[in-house]
């Protein structure tokens, strides 16, 4: 609910500070005073178009601020914490424009903090509507017909299913058409996999390999050379010389000689027995190395055609790295990989049929939700269309047809419903006996395409509303469908524009009835020319301009300014007075009381009705019609 509204050089306003109660709140006064200046204030507040032109003339800039009680917004709070412009203790929530006067750009901001400008609008779309009789309103568009439809018969929650299950058969669709699709580059995949795996398997590839065969290449590249030094080196150890002549005594042989003089060393000398165990540890670990150097030499098997074997090995190991990229083990998991990927296309039948299995599940749940969904609109649009040519009657528009056309798509890859006429189809019976199946083109919406159609006058065919109704039908129009649809608008502020353009007194006075009624759940403001209607005010706001003069410059210049007062009782009868005749005598300060005495009779009444009313619409679980 909107509580406050600061105005600062916006127009012809200088300053404004306006405070609003529960309740219908009516702007009244002279043409040009400033009225309509207020709601586009509020325009601009909840996300219009702002330019320089609405800068007061000598101002630099201009300001809108509005303070609104979020108690009942239920959803904002989440919308707003969305943008990280909520903190839970705050119960209000603070919108401001500031408009510049040289590059007409303007600054939106949400509780103090920066915020583009379609931020501001969708958070001000759920504060505040404004409806006037020039508005190129959703009423004429086609496309909004369904959401004001499914909003009279309180079967959003209803579409919001619907709108899940189309998504879910929408996408097992698309997952089943790329499946198929894909099925001959999947053969071609399982190609390229195997062929893979078995150049792999058949290349025989070992981790390390490659490192292992070009040591051994190494070594038998200088076979001989190995040859020549392990048989020296064992001869030095063990033989004297390699031709084994035993000219020169070997390091063995020399090493027992010195063994045996430190042995004869420690029986003479106990002080010597240490370098014994010294000597005698050399002498094993000598012995030791010769049996290894021996071992060595004799393993040593230079095998022919060895080498010729290691390098046409290493030449398959290359060719395999150029083709697959990377080392031995990076291939080895490349073929591993093709494996496993080879396995789960294998198993693309199986889901194959697990896919279609589950799009046709989904599109029979589709189907009975959609027909469903069907039967329950045309139910309500019959109700809504009665509703309307009642009200638009009491509007003085007794002649008027209204109906709600529903149309269809055919489509062979549609969904398949039943368009009962009666009762609609039971769960989970979409092929019902009897019943003809059809197949529909169905988007998150459901099957259904939804038009308003009317006629003004007896005897002429129905028609779209942008085609037919006049400004003044249409507010009355407007009128009509939010007084019947309020009870389920979520929006609460409703803001009304001189939707009593072309309306008489007798109507005038249903008008305002009507829109009084519509503060059983919403804050209504209105501007009105009709004393009739602003009679209804809960609370009344009187506009008025005035000419002052200001010095500048060694001269005087006018400037004109907007004023707005909040009326008491006596003053609202006086502005009544005014509004009847623009000479006020008695006589219309009579008749004044007498519409305000009227206005408040039929107040007494709706609210008595409406509660009876409310009762069994609450009982009901759906939105009915209410009469004044």
């Amino acid at each position: 609910m909107l509580l406050e509204l600061q105005i600062t050089d916006f127009a012809i306003i200088e300053h404004l500070h306006l405070h609003f109660d529960h309740g219908l709140t009516v702007l009244t006064g002279e043409t040009g005073a400033g009225k309509s200046i207020i709601i586009d204030a509020l325009g601009i507040l909840r996300g219009d178009k702002a330019d320089a032109t609405l800068v007061r003339a000598g101002c630099s800039r201009a300001r809108i601020e509005g303070v609104f009680s979020l108690h009942d917004c239920a959803d904002l709070p989440a919308l707003l914490q969305s943008y990280d412009l909520w903190d839970e203790e705050d119960e209000q929530v603070v919108l401001t424009r500031d408009i510049s006067a040289g590059s007409g750009r303007s600054v939106a901001r949400i509780n103090q903090r920066a915020v583009n400008t379609s931020v501001l609008r969708a958070v001000g779309s759920r504060l505040v509507e404004i409806h006037g009789q020039h508005e190129g309103l959703s009423l004429f568009n086609p496309r909004t017909h369904i959401d004001l439809l499914d909003r009279y018969g309180n079967l959003l929650d209803m579409r919001e299913q619907l709108a899940a299950q189309v998504d879910a058969w929408q996408h097992a669709r698309e997952e089943l058409a790329t499946l198929q699709a894909n099925e001959a580059r999947r053969h071609e995949r399982i190609e390229e996999l195997r062929f893979l795996c078995e150049d792999v398997e058949a290349a025989g590839l070992r981790p390390h390999e490659e490192q292992e065969l070009n040591q051994e290449r190494h070594v038998l590249q200088n076979a001989a050379r190995i040859t020549e030094l392990i048989n020296q080196a064992y001869a030095g150890l063990a033989q004297g010389d390699a031709q084994g002549h035993y000219h020169m005594p070997s390091l063995v042989d020399l090493l027992g000689g010195v063994v045996a003089d430190l042995n004869e060393l420690a029986r003479l000398d106990e002080h010597a027995s240490g370098l014994l165990d010294q000597i005698n540890e050399i002498h094993y670990q000598l012995e030791d190395l010769t049996s290894s150097v021996r071992a060595y030499r004799d393993q040593l098997d230079f095998e022919p055609g060895r080498l010729d074997a290691i390098e046409e090995r290493l030449t398959l190991i290359r060719t395999m790295k150029r083709k697959y990229g990377g080392e031995i083990e990076q291939i080895l998991e490349q073929a591993a990989q093709a494996s496993a990927e080879i396995e789960r296309l294998g198993q693309h039948a199986e889901q194959l049929l697990q896919l279609q299995q589950q799009a046709q599940r989904l599109l029979k749940e589709v189907g009975q939700s959609a027909s469903e969904l069907s039967w329950r609109r045309r139910t309500t649009g019959t109700a809504l269309s009665q509703a309307i040519e009642q009200t638009m009657g009491e509007l003085a528009m007794p002649h008027v047809r209204f109906a709600v056309q529903t149309t269809y798509q055919q489509d062979a890859q549609g969904v398949p419903v039943v368009l009962h006429q009666g009762e609609p189809p039971a769960q989970g019976n979409v092929t019902a006996i009897n019943a003809e199946v059809t197949y529909l083109a169905c988007d998150r919406q459901g099957i259904d395409r939804i038009e308003f159609l009317i006629t003004p006058n007896p005897g002429e065919p129905l028609k779209p509303l942008a085609r037919i109704a006049s400004g003044g039908e249409n507010a009355r129009l407007l009128l009509a469908l939010k007084s019947i649809l309020s009870r389920v608008d979520p929006v609460p502020t409703m803001v009304f524009d001189e939707v009593d353009a072309g309306v008489g007194a007798r109507a005038g006075q249903v008008v305002g009835l009507k829109l009084w009624g519509m503060t059983d759940g919403h804050q209504v403001l209105c501007i009105t020319h009709l004393p009739q209607v602003a009679a209804f005010a809960d609370v009344h706001y009187g506009i008025s301009k005035e000419v002052t003069q200001q010095e500048q410059d060694d001269s005087i210049t006018l400037r004109t300014r907007s004023k707005i007062q909040r009326l008491s009782q006596q003053e609202q009868i006086q502005e009544l007075a005014a509004m009847l005749d623009s000479t006020v005598s008695e006589h219309t300060r009579a008749s004044a009381q007498e519409i305000l005495e009227r206005a408040s009779a039929l107040k007494q009444q709706h609210a008595h009705a409406a509660t009876t009313e409310g009762e069994a619409w609450e009982q009901n679980g759906r939105v009915t019609s209410f009469s004044s």
